[in-house]
């Protein structure tokens, strides 16, 4: 297979990128809220606060209350949201709008596929078995799966190589900031997803392409890999 996309790796953070998921953590997080006597947290706080990992979800939460929690404490409060989660894990949770068309296109053009998540290793392959999507990627790897995570480059880099790919052609679709810097501190090109979950405005976070709608991807890595092999 030739072109631009043959042997690519193209790498997919997990939360408000591949799937949006917000309704499913919420879930999940508002059940730690009633552990505690919390009023519920708004799905604005999910869709600002995922990207880093469940504690750091709880710890945010909770600060928007003015609760702090010691490590122990919160250490328990995290195990506990991850068997709320996992109870119903993909109950809410779905594709983007035409990302499945994204991901058969992808591979079509002899791209690999891999996912690169802040997520623990465990629930993001029990997410995407139970989507039916797991089977299309060469590589998942969570945040407990290496030992810096994103942002940190490594993880990209890792991930990269799990999938067989090299990092002269690989691309980061994500939609933080957490995405951005991990991939281009790889020297990798970064895509953002603007429908996704935000820290901040994603205008601002540098990304080297954002897109409004997957039905553009194939398109978008195509020009963004070709600019980088011709330099």
């Amino acid at each position: 297979m030739t072109g631009i996309l043959a042997d690519a790796t193209i790498v997919f953070d997990l939360d408000g990128t591949l799937v949006d998921s917000a309704p499913d953590l919420l879930r999940a997080l508002n059940q730690v809220m009633d552990l505690e006597g919390m009023p519920h947290a708004p799905e604005s706080a999910v869709r600002r606060f995922v990207g880093h990992g469940a504690r750091v979800l709880i710890e945010k939460a909770a600060a928007l209350q003015g609760a702090r929690y010691k490590d122990e404490r919160l250490d328990q409060l995290t195990a506990a949201f991850i068997e709320f989660y996992r109870a119903d894990i993909a109950g809410a949770t779905k594709l983007y709008p035409n990302m499945d068309e994204a991901l058969h296109a992808l591979a079509a053009s002899g791209a690999r596929l891999a996912v690169c998540t802040n997520k623990r290793h465990d629930l993001a392959n029990e997410l995407l078995d139970a989507l039916g999507i797991s089977n299309r990627f060469a590589a998942i790897v969570g945040a407990d799966a290496v030992v810096n995570k994103k942002p940190h480059p490594g993880h990209f880099i890792e991930t990269v190589s799990r999938a067989g790919g090299v990092l002269g052609k690989a691309v980061m679709v994500g939609d933080s900031t957490t995405d951005v810097r991990s991939a281009q501190g790889a020297g990798a090109p970064a895509i953002v997803y603007r429908p996704g979950y935000n820290d901040i405005p994603h205008d601002e976070m540098g990304a080297d392409a954002i897109i409004d709608d997957y039905a553009v991807l194939e398109a978008i890595a195509e020009q963004l890999l070709s600019a980088k092999i011709s330099v």
